[in-house]
């Protein structure tokens, strides 16, 4: 069995992520091919997609938005993600289960004694009206039922497990700045969720295994439950073996693969890219030593925002005053900071709209 060493698989994720070379297609299509961005962070994607794409317009993705779509909603690890209409409403249902677990995990004893059914049912009533409601209005209008587990966790229990809604524009857009507001999936985009499969098939954790190989591979089945949070995907993965090829890590771990996916060489040039925060090039794994060392792993659960150099995970950067400003966590080369700069100016005209293109790299951590 071929072992792909660590430098192999980073050049891999960058081809599968758009991160090697810059896509020259549509921003639905990237959309649809990175199986959404993660996005709780409401401009983040925007970023996230500048260092992915050629030529690209934020105008684009604020349009897909308000034209429906693209949507935002609770899905993978119950996170908040922009995925497109369709994979919206093929992939809910799958997701159910894990939204459910997740939100109990965390409000448990708060729901106890909760009918969920019950409840998801008066919430269905509630946003019945297709009016956008925040959630703590959603929250209020139950409390009078149930008292007892308090707004937030009756609030989040539905909006982001129980009943599959979105979060509607003008959150999201691009320099905007809005409150979370609510309304059904089915009522926004027009037709309901896809229906759960009957039991002993599983179509829709099959695409997934193939859709997130295409985008993420070669990876192992941690790697893809550390993406969706879904714990019943190994047996998808064995129902399409044939369609596989695999390999092994240096750590011994089975990865599995498209056998038609880009695995380009390892000594193959890695431009200079700036991430947004949570960007699922690092979240989308369970082991991320292929794009993060150990001591920095943690950078990706805290929201820093990164900078890859020659592949991985070399500096983080914020807006200060108006400046893209870069912290590096190793010593850069003179050729290195020189390519930080450039990237950093082009990113500041991004957020400035052209007004600005300062950028500053503070001394190299020794």
């Amino acid at each position: 069995m071929t072992v792909l060493d660590t430098r192999t698989l980073n050049r891999a994720t960058l081809a599968r992520q758009l991160l090697l070379d810059r896509a020259d297609v549509p921003v639905l299509d990237a959309v649809a091919h990175l199986c959404g961005l993660q996005a709780q962070e409401p401009q983040e994607p925007f970023v996230g997609l500048w260092s992915r794409l050629r030529a690209f317009d934020p105008a684009a993705l604020s349009d897909l938005l308000t034209g429906r779509q693209v949507v935002r909603m609770h899905l993978m690890r119950r996170t908040v993600h922009l995925v497109t209409a369709d994979d919206a409403l093929a992939w809910r249902a799958r997701h159910d289960g894990m939204l459910r677990q997740r939100v109990l995990g965390v409000y448990r004893h708060e729901l106890a004694g909760v009918d969920l059914d019950e409840l998801a049912a008066a919430g269905r009533e509630v946003l019945a009206d297709d009016q956008p409601r925040s959630p703590g209005e959603v929250a209020r209008a139950l409390a009078g039922r149930w008292p007892a587990p308090g707004p937030r966790a009756l609030g989040e229990m539905l909006l982001a497990a129980l009943v599959p809604v979105v979060q509607l524009p003008p959150r999201g857009l691009w320099r905007t700045t809005a409150g979370v507001r609510h309304v059904l999936l089915s009522s926004w985009l027009g037709r309901e969720t896809d229906p759960p499969a009957p039991p002993g098939c599983d179509p829709v954790g099959e695409a997934l295994v193939r859709r997130y190989l295409a985008a993420f591979g070669p990876a192992s089945t941690g790697d893809l439950r550390a993406w969706c949070g879904l714990a019943g995907l190994p047996a998808a993965v064995a129902a399409i073996r044939d369609e596989l090829v695999v390999f092994r890590d240096e750590r011994g771990r089975r990865l599995w693969d498209l056998p038609d996916a880009p695995r380009p060489d390892a000594d193959t040039p890695a431009p200079v890219r700036f991430l947004p925060a949570f960007d699922n090039a690092l979240l989308g794994y369970d082991d991320r030593s292929r794009i993060v060392d150990d001591a920095h792993r943690g950078l990706s659960v805290a929201g820093e925002r990164v900078v890859l150099v020659d592949g991985r995970v070399a500096a983080t950067w914020s807006v200060v005053a108006g400046t893209v400003t870069v912290a590096p966590l190793r010593r850069l080369s003179r050729a290195e900071r020189a390519a930080v700069e450039e990237q950093g100016q082009a990113l500041a005209s991004l957020l400035s709209d052209d007004d600005s293109d300062r950028v500053r790299v503070a001394a190299s951590t020794p």
